[in-house]
């Protein structure tokens, strides 16, 4: 495999602007860069959660969800791409339903929290709605795939209900939220 990044520190973008796949150079505050760079955050997140969860095929799942958001990184950086496509959506839909089945159904709103690894999900969760947010705000300037917005919308479920599911599979207790109407006593 050749160099893909031979030099680190390249002093290109001390001018405000990023470097894209294509050539072109854009401002670090352009929304496309925003895009980028919460894409990166979640896959930072995400590599987080990796590190200190325990059960393999959770482990397994999150890092197919790394390589995912690379591709959609990558087709940011490329306006004119789409890398991401309906196989994409489908394999964490799919893995959304299976983990979803031996699910108790929910009567309540569950409260982020409940184990580091548990907490750490619920930041992925929230930062991938962060990210979906973003790829929405940049669609309404520019074209963006419908996959990826699909993708992003999809993934946050997916986090949701790995997170539930990795709460069962490590016999952790959900915390269910109790609004302040059930809580004041009449």
């Amino acid at each position: 495999m050749s160099n893909r990044l031979s030099k680190i520190v390249t002093t290109t973008g001390d001018d405000g602007t990023t470097g894209m796949a294509d050539g072109s150079r854009l401002a670090k505050s352009d929304i496309r860069v925003h895009c980028l760079g919460e894409v990166d955050e979640l896959n930072a997140v995400i590599g987080l959660c990796v590190s200190i969860i325990r059960q393999q095929d959770v482990i397994d799942i999150l890092l197919h969800i790394q390589h995912d958001l690379f591709d959609l990184g990558a087709e940011l950086c490329q306006p004119s791409k789409q890398l991401m496509q309906q196989e994409h959506v489908d394999h964490i839909s799919q893995l959304a339903e299976k983990l979803n089945t031996n699910l108790p159904p929910l009567t309540e709103f569950i409260l982020p929290g409940g184990s580091t690894e548990l907490a750490q999900l619920h930041m992925a969760r929230t930062i991938c709605r962060r990210a979906e947010r973003s790829l929405v705000t940049l669609n309404t300037q520019q074209t963006v795939n419908p996959i990826s917005l699909m993708y992003l919308n999809r993934l946050s479920d997916l986090l949701f209900i790995l997170t539930r599911y990795l709460a069962r599979q490590t016999g952790q207790q959900e915390t269910y939220w109790q609004s302040s109407y059930s809580r004041i006593k009449p």
